[in-house]
């Protein structure tokens, strides 16, 4: 059962983003930092990537653990309303595969950043990999 009515939830949910999201932000930052340019969200490439860089065909989704189902401690099974939740979130996980194929048959090298790795130091040193 919910603990919300329906009006909270609906005002609960209406306040989630799913573009300039914090953990974004940080990945922004660092990336605009390191020296490199990028497009955002573009409509055109499967999923709408939160970073593009055009020149390098690279792209890079910066995943919320619970949305994706990451497998940390930040991916928990919801324990309410369980019957949406679920199929909701194996939906995610099976549209976020099929963009990363259809992506890559496309000739794009993509990356995948969780929320749960923002704040270890090995992150600078992962995108400098990734971008070259």
């Amino acid at each position: 059962m919910d603990t919300f009515s329906k009006a909270e939830r609906s005002a609960v949910m209406a306040r989630i983003r799913s573009a300039n999201t914090e953990p974004e932000m940080i990945v922004r930052r660092l990336v605009h930092a390191m020296g490199h340019r990028y497009r955002l969200h573009r409509a055109d490439l499967p999923g709408k990537p939160d970073l593009v860089f055009p020149k390098k065909r690279k792209v890079i989704f910066v995943h919320g653990c619970f949305w994706h189902q990451h497998g940390c401690k930040g991916s928990h099974q919801p324990k309410s309303n369980t019957a949406y939740w679920i199929p909701k979130l194996e939906r995610n996980q099976r549209r976020d595969a099929e963009h990363l194929s259809n992506l890559r048959a496309m000739g794009w090298n993509c990356l995948i950043l969780w929320d749960c790795e923002l704040g270890k130091s090995s992150l600078s040193a992962k995108l400098s990999r990734f971008l070259g």
